[in-house]
């Protein structure tokens, strides 16, 4: 049983001034906190009083992280109360900053285990040290080579995997106690990082693939031995490396690629919700997404996988896509096509014009896509003159600029709207503000992970499912349809985001109902529902 300071300095036990008169004495704790008992509420309003007199999101982010660092019950219960308002401070746009200043700004390690590829013997210490000695479910892993669009980050990017796991805690009641975030430093191509004396990474550039894929092997292996119902989390992997990954342990563990995979869901998600303000089918539309990289491929295959469980065959459903990236249209004859964009490179046979088809308005003009992604991280790529050419061709355009931060969005909410007259479907990859046109207010739904990858986790963890199956992911999408109305003038295509803690039981649910239906759930229940609710953490002090 810790007592006094050792109490006061465990984030996961720690009430500060909240501790009772018994438990100060009972624990050690007279004397070292002011005299006035206080209750989480009051802690609470006094956390969010100093973060609304911060002047800035860096600085609003820094108080939060003091908050998280020394008391994560009060951190979850602030964030949980405003997660709306705080996802951007605590996780994207804001955690940008933290990452690439990270070395610069460290105090604590936030429980994180740092993992080095050039001591890989160390790999069952590192793991045991950092657990200290609890049960973890989650686990959020990254080695940083592709952060956000940020890029190569090294050991800095262990905040992407801590802020990951902020959001699966206030958004779907994981155990933060039962949680490991965690960074594989594999090096970092980042030369500026290589020769700063404060970067806390290895100093060297990214090791080659033989020894990378032997670490991530060894990391693997380790911890699923040491946590045998271990949920794992592949975060913001090169495009070298992630589907590989994924590719390579999907069929064994229950992992998941949120770069790959959750960016295809929500993705989707946001499709389904198009079409049901259409009423179109999803079998009927025409798909293109400009940026063929993790994301733009992952969002595509999940698009294509969707079409088959709609009826479509394999074949069938290929006709319907098209990928656009730097060199224009994906021609099967390319020599530099990665694995992932294969499937969907056209043959110039079928276009006359093939070597015209070099950028993304003069495929847009031969294809007329009804779908329109954008990963390219090109900002202000869907132009005027493409939304247009687009528009002419189909009543609904459906149009998500999804690269993020603000300046590498494709396009704004706003022009969309104006530019369609009101008739383009939107959704956007950083909170956008709704957009009055003609009299009618235009909801803009957020493409945002964390509408769907926290309760996807929920309903992986909670059934105990030994994999996570296609067709969990298809119900994890599903499973959003009904909660906007589609017949709402200027209705969103998404849900909130400020909702998300209330939807992910949603999603968690029907990934659970499936885990049983495919007999893959090791956990036994009969209410799905009731499951969740049993599993779910809340942010209240505990005696």
């Amino acid at each position: 049983m810790k007592k006094g300071y050792e109490l006061l300095n465990d984030p996961f036990l720690n009430k500060g001034t909240a501790f009772t008169a018994e438990e100060r004495r009972k624990f050690g704790l007279v004397g070292i906190l002011p005299p006035v008992v206080q209750d989480i509420d009051t802690q609470a309003e006094q956390v969010y009083q100093n973060l609304e007199n911060k002047p800035d999101v860096s600085e609003k982010r820094h108080y939060l992280m003091t908050i998280f660092s020394s008391n994560r019950t009060l951190f979850y219960y602030v964030f949980k109360k405003h997660i709306a308002e705080l996802m951007p401070v605590v996780y994207d746009p804001g955690i940008a900053e933290s990452i690439r200043n990270y070395s610069e700004f460290f105090i604590t390690p936030q429980n994180a285990a740092y993992l080095s590829a050039d001591r890989p013997e160390d790999l069952e210490t590192a793991i045991k040290n950092a657990s200290e000695g609890r049960d973890i479910d989650l686990i959020v892993v990254t080695d940083a080579e592709a952060i956000l669009g940020i890029g190569d980050w090294g050991t800095n990017g262990v905040s992407i995997s801590v802020g990951k796991l902020m959001v699966y805690t206030a958004a779907a009641g994981i155990d933060p106690s039962r949680v490991l975030p965690v960074v594989l430093d594999a090096g970092t191509n980042r030369q500026s990082l290589i020769n700063d004396p404060l970067y806390l990474g290895l100093h060297h550039k990214r090791v080659d693939d033989g020894t990378y894929y032997t670490f991530v092997d060894q990391f693997v292996a380790c911890v699923e031995k040491m946590f045998p119902r271990l949920y794992l989390h592949f975060e913001d992997f090169g495009r070298g490396h992630a589907a590989k990954l994924l590719n390579k342990y999907d069929r064994k563990y229950p992992v998941f690629n949120d770069d790959i995979e959750g960016t295809g869901i929500i993705s989707l998600a946001g499709a389904l919700g198009a079409l049901n303000i259409s009423g179109e089918k999803l079998t009927d539309q025409v798909y293109m997404c400009f940026g063929a990289g993790t994301a733009g491929c992952g969002i595509a295959d999940r698009f294509y996988q969707e079409m088959q469980h709609q009826g479509l065959s394999a074949d069938e459903a290929r006709k319907h896509f098209y990928l656009v990236d730097r060199q224009g249209l994906l021609f099967d004859d390319m020599g530099d096509l990665t694995p992932e964009q294969r499937p969907f490179a056209r043959n110039r046979s079928e276009f006359k014009n093939a070597g015209e088809l070099t950028t993304l308005e003069a495929a847009v003009k031969a294809i007329h896509p009804t779908i329109l992604i954008g990963t390219s991280t090109r900002g202000g790529a869907f132009t005027e003159a493409i939304v247009r050419e687009m528009a002419s061709h189909t009543e609904r355009p459906i149009i998500f600029p999804l690269s993020n931060p603000t300046e590498l969005a494709e396009a704004t909410a706003e022009d969309l709207i104006r530019w369609t007259e009101g008739r383009a479907l939107v959704a956007t990859g950083i909170p956008s503000k709704p957009v009055v046109y003609n009299g009618t207010t235009y909801h803009i739904g957020q493409a945002n992970n964390a509408l769907i990858y926290p309760g996807l986790g929920l309903g992986v963890i909670a059934s105990g499912a030994r994999l996570v199956t296609d067709r969990m992911i298809s119900v994890a999408a599903h499973s959003m349809g009904g909660i906007v109305d589609p017949s709402a003038p200027g209705a969103a295509v998404l849900p909130p985001v400020m909702k998300v803690n209330l939807f992910s039981d949603t999603v968690a649910e029907a990934v659970a109902e499936e885990a049983k239906a495919e007999g893959l759930n090791r956990n036994d229940f009969t209410d799905a529902k009731a499951c969740i609710k049993a599993y779910k953490w809340e942010p209240a002090y505990r005696s």
